[in-house]
């Protein structure tokens, strides 16, 4: 764009360069970024005269070139660097100068010859906005203790024109130069292009505040448009001081409880941090003893027991004063609830007596007990003593006795207690039935309670096991093989103890698998089933598959005989041989001659065995000898 210079002034030409003239007027001003075109516009006079005939020229280092002429309206460019740039515009009032680069920075003069010899002078500037600034920190980083200024961060701006100004900041802070505490250093390189690439070094001494302060380089350029800015990101330098303190820190914060993951670690001012250990004091002797720690330094105690509360101290040795440091000792307290007592531990009583249970447990802090029944979670006391009146059979089993803390959730013991009723054996159930195939091997099992622990036979022959299911329940089962005297007798199981027996029966029922669901396995679902089973009365064998099929047949022949009578008797009817009753009813009347003619003959392939359905009007059978045909004689 054209800048605010003012316009150069109509000269003689044989005032040019002359020594001793007048003072000539500043040239006009002409602004344009790198690779645009420049406009460069001949402020002669307007006149036809004067634009027709026009030289251009280059001055670099007071030196003319000719670059471009123009005669009667008509341009030539020059051999030289600009030959491929040049062109007119504008009825040939501007030359337009395209690809502009750094070089071209410069003056450029238009002289006309006619009617007399004029000159007008065009400073073009041209700019590049250099990249983002590049930041790199002192790895190093710096220590306090150093006497001189140390390099904190260099900043590199490439490729812009003309040199960029840089302004280093601290926390948002510009930086100046201060002798023996702040230096900048900066400089510059000359791409093949033009172009300028800066870099600049902050060199600066550090306090052990500054070891979270934030530095970033600002690079300042102008453009046509104005003036411009861009800043770099934000960087901390590493800052090395010595350790002034030294403390132990806990994780979790908060109360401790015993199964927790605990970390004790040890924590400085300094940078870097010293060389630590952990001490525990041993109680009995009060003399600290060191603890292992992680490669880290880090004390893990997982899982947390009681045994780990201590007194706690860390020490810190600096590895490059040799200086050691202590903290502050710091108490650990891991709470914990002891093992849950009840007493009595093994309760019995008779039917119809009272029983007491107590539970007692020590912690670091308050305890609340609370009594559970173990079969349904049921609370039924709150507090460590359970008082049971007029004791039944069932009453008999699992109490839970709970020792928690209320003021650390998840802390808490327990104790299960199985209180003994004394008596007889008590069965499960007492007559069950169980589906089965004969020649099958059947999983019995039967259940029974009772104090003294009982014990259970069966009156068959099979492979039993029993199994305990809580100290006054026992589990039996029995393998055994489904036979037609299984079947009759049926199978039972009887458990006894000193005080007496009892029994369960178990009834078998006869089926065929095709009638069972799928569910209904013959080795899983009917083998698993809990105890059951018996004889059952009139109990027999269905037919077998071939069997069915037989029937099935006979019912289908037996439809087709009825079909024929019907058609039969339809003929009979059409022909008037089968008068209609008021009544509805009718009555099938033949002459007496022709009683005999009437039979219907129905042939079949089936055995005689297999129609056995088929019988005359009179009930008997048919012979045995005959094997093809079937007569239902129409004359009875």
């Amino acid at each position: 764009r054209r800048g605010p210079g003012r316009k150069g002034a109509f000269l003689l030409a044989p005032s040019l360069g002359v020594p001793g003239e007048a003072e000539q007027p500043a040239p006009e001003l002409v602004e344009v970024e790198v690779g645009s075109t420049a406009l460069l516009k001949c402020g002669l006079s307007q006149s036809q005269g004067n634009l027709s005939h026009v030289d251009w020229f280059s001055v670099h280092k007071e030196k003319r070139t000719l670059i471009f002429r123009v005669r009667q309206g008509q341009g030539q460019s020059e051999p030289g660097e600009y030959e491929q740039r040049l062109s007119l515009q504008d009825r040939g009032a501007t030359l337009a100068l395209t690809q502009v680069t750094p070089q071209d920075e410069r003056i450029f003069l238009c002289q006309g010859k006619r009617p007399r010899s004029q000159e007008y002078r065009i400073q073009l500037r041209v700019y590049k906005a250099p990249e983002e600034p590049n930041i790199q920190v002192n790895p190093l980083g710096i220590p306090v203790n150093s006497k001189e200024p140390e390099e904190v961060a260099t900043c590199v701006g490439r490729n812009g024109y003309p040199i960029p100004q840089v302004i280093w900041y601290k926390n948002g802070r510009p930086l100046k130069e201060e002798k023996n505490r702040v230096h900048i250093q900066s400089s510059q390189t000359v791409e093949s292009s033009g172009l300028y690439t800066l870099q600049s070094i902050l060199k600066a001494q550090l306090v052990k505040e500054d070891k979270d302060a934030q530095f970033y380089c600002e690079l300042n350029y102008r453009l046509p448009s104005g003036n411009h800015m861009k800043e770099s990101r934000e960087v901390t330098v590493p800052v090395f001081y010595p350790t002034e303190k030294v403390w132990l820190e806990v994780e979790p914060v908060g109360m401790l409880k015993e199964g927790d993951r605990v970390e004790i670690r040890c924590l400085a001012d300094g940078n870097p941090p010293p060389h630590f250990s952990i001490s525990k004091q041993n109680p009995s002797t009060r003399e600290a003893e060191e603890e292992t720690t992680n490669d880290n330094g880090v004390l893990v105690l997982e899982p947390a027991r009681k045994e780990h509360s201590g007194r706690y101290e860390c020490q810190g040795l600096d590895l490059d004063t040799m200086i050691s440091l202590l903290s502050e000792p710091q108490e650990l307290l891991v709470n914990y609830v002891s093992d849950v007592r009840v007493s009595p531990a093994a309760p019995e009583r008779e039917e119809g007596g009272s029983l007491t249970l107590t539970c007692e447990a020590e912690s670091s802090q308050d305890l609340e007990f609370q009594w559970l029944r173990e079969e349904t979670g049921q609370v039924l006391e709150r507090g460590p003593v359970l008082q049971l009146h007029d004791l039944k059979r069932e009453a008999g089993g699992g109490y839970r006795c709970v020792a928690s803390v209320p003021s650390i959730p998840g802390l808490n013991r327990t104790q299960l207690v199985n209180v003994a009723i004394f008596g007889p054996p008590w069965m499960a159930f007492k007559e069950r039935k169980v589906r089965v195939k004969e020649n099958m091997v059947l999983n019995l099992s039967c259940e029974a309670s009772g104090h003294p622990r009982p014990t259970i036979s069966w009156n068959v022959n099979g492979t039993a096991s029993e199994q305990d299911q809580d100290p006054q329940r026992v589990l039996s089962t029995l393998n055994v093989l489904v036979t037609p005297e299984l079947l009759e007798t049926g199978v039972e199981c009887t458990a006894s103890n000193d005080l007496g027996k009892n029994t369960s029966v178990l009834f078998l029922e006869l089926v065929n698998l095709t009638t069972l669901t799928p569910d209904s396995n013959t080795t899983t679902g009917l083998s698993t089933s809990t105890a059951s089973l018996a004889r059952e009365q009139g109990c027999r064998k269905l037919p077998e598959p071939e069997s069915r099929g037989v029937v099935i047949v006979a019912v289908i022949v037996c439809i087709l005989v009825l079909a024929v009578l019907g058609a039969v008797l339809y003929f009979l009817y059409k022909k008037g041989k089968l008068p209609c009753r008021r009544s509805g009813k009718q009555e099938i009347t033949l002459p007496p001659s022709r009683k005999s003619e009437f039979v219907v003959e129905v042939k079949s392939d089936k055995l005689p065995e297999e129609m056995g359905l088929l019988q005359g009007s009179s009930g008997d059978k048919r012979a045995p000898g005959d094997q093809g045909e079937k007569y239902i004689d129409l004359r009875h």
